[in-house]
């Protein structure tokens, strides 16, 4: 049973024990009389107050009834808390717990279900997901949380603990929901959750979990890439190399609380300037043996936005092919060139699946780049097990752990023995993807030297 049906049991017994009360205390003053009474010849007083209890009993009992009523609980079709109950059972929690979680959980096709297979499938749906909620974090050992029905689809649910203690069950729970049918009605669930860090009041809370899904939404909506005819995608990407149409986005790097560099992020343009995604393009590129001229287009752009802001430091990627390959190292080479002192301003960053035999020659290739003032980052550590071999064998300047790293707390000793290796060897250590303070702190624990992510943005 829900948290909110055993507290609506309560309440409704609680009413029940109230409306009883003028009940027995009537048949307390009417023995208590009769007792006082003279014999078996009653008073006038017994009467009297018999009839203003009488009274006041029924007027009592008939406004609590009224008044039980108009207060509800549950919410009749989900059976979780109403809006209202549920919004200042929380605030309470807020004020009472140190840490405290909200999470907020949507189902995104229910207006289309209500169309398609009518309003009581729909309020069946509602109800079904609130128990499989239920359940599922009862099988993580949650219990006694409180749910509630805000609005729509919508479901707002109060835990115990920090954001970071619940971020992989949720993931979880919106990955098994994927699976999620009730007599064949397919339902898409989807998530997101804050904490007591953010704010201690709850209309705070609740505007941070409505940006944070606004954004997943969007995020979501801008990576669904166009379906283009693959004929025509070619065209449109030799074109945009031919053309140099590219674009630069940038993110913060940042070391001991300052701005040390920032990640490029390079996107091509289509003839009607409109952005083609990297997913969309590299595989073309790829498949066309364009990588040289897009990495040559791309340090181009890169060095002549060193000249620009003299100073900042840009980190990219670059295909350790196109590194391997004498055309781009004499043509990449002369580009450094003009930068002079600015050389040290270039970071490349190489990640690789298959592995390099001629290290040698690779390592040969690195320092002569090294020397110019380029640094060399290997990307990926932890997941790639070219990755951990490059730390070993090659002449490098920083590594960058796997995303994967920095969405558990779990992870932190292997970082640990990672970073221990790295800065053993003089080589400095990245985590991006840092999304919450716990991360934060694991890094800073660990002396990770570069740190990325959107929680280092909002708390810059």
């Amino acid at each position: 049973m829900l948290l909110p049906q055993t507290k609506e049991r309560e309440y409704r017994f609680r009413l029940a024990l109230r409306m009883g009360i003028p009940i027995f205390a009537l048949i307390i003053t009417l023995i208590s009389t009769t007792i006082l009474s003279t014999h078996e010849t009653l008073g006038p007083v017994f009467y009297f107050v018999s009839v203003i209890l009488f009274v006041f009993s029924i007027y009592f009992i008939l406004f609590l009834i009224y008044n039980g009523s108009e207060i509800r609980i549950t919410d009749p079709i989900t059976k979780t808390f109403t809006r209202e109950y549920l919004f200042d059972y929380l605030g309470k929690e807020l004020k009472r717990k140190r840490d405290y979680s909200l999470i907020l959980i949507n189902i995104e096709n229910l207006n289309n279900i209500n169309n398609i297979y009518g309003f009581k499938n729909g309020d069946r749906v509602l109800f079904s997901v609130a128990e499989w909620i239920g359940e599922y974090l009862e099988s993580k050992d949650i219990k006694n949380f409180p749910l509630g029905h805000i609005k729509g689809g919508e479901f707002l649910i109060g835990l115990d603990g920090k954001e970071s203690d619940y971020n992989t069950i949720l993931d979880v729970m919106c990955i098994k929901s994927e699976r999620l049918k009730v007599d064949d009605i397919e339902i898409v669930i989807s998530g997101v959750l804050t904490d007591s860090s953010y704010s201690k009041k709850l209309d705070y809370l609740m505007e941070n979990l409505y940006e944070k899904y606004k954004e997943k939404i969007t995020v979501r909506e801008n990576s669904k890439t166009k379906e283009i005819d693959p004929n025509d995608l070619e065209m449109i990407v030799v074109n945009a190399i031919k053309d140099k149409k590219i674009t630069v986005k940038t993110q913060d790097i940042i070391c001991d609380d300052e701005i040390y560099m920032k990640e490029c992020f390079i996107k091509l343009f289509d003839k009607d300037d409109k952005i083609i995604h990297q997913k969309q393009y590299m595989k073309v590129i790829n498949r066309l043996g364009f990588e040289v001229e897009y990495d040559l287009i791309v340090l181009e752009k890169i060095v002549d936005m060193c000249l620009e802001t003299n100073g900042s430091r840009y980190a990219f990627f670059i295909s350790p092919r196109s590194l391997r390959n004498y055309l781009f190292i004499s043509k990449a080479k002369e580009l450094l060139g003009s930068l002079k002192e600015s050389k040290s301003n270039i970071v490349f960053i190489l990640s690789e699946v298959e592995y390099y035999a001629q290290i040698d020659k690779y390592n040969s290739i690195l320092n002569s780049f090294r020397d110019l003032g380029v640094k060399i980052v290997i990307d990926r550590l932890g997941s790639l097990h070219t990755s951990f071999l490059y730390l070993k064998e090659l002449n490098i300047d920083i590594v960058r752990f796997d995303s994967s790293y920095s969405k558990n707390l779990n992870y932190k000793d292997i970082v640990d023995g990672l970073s221990f290796i790295a800065h053993k060897k003089g080589i400095k250590t990245w985590m991006k993807m840092i999304e919450n303070e716990d991360i934060n702190e694991m890094a800073n624990s660990l002396r990770i030297d570069y740190k990325q992510g959107k929680y280092l943005a909002s708390v810059k």
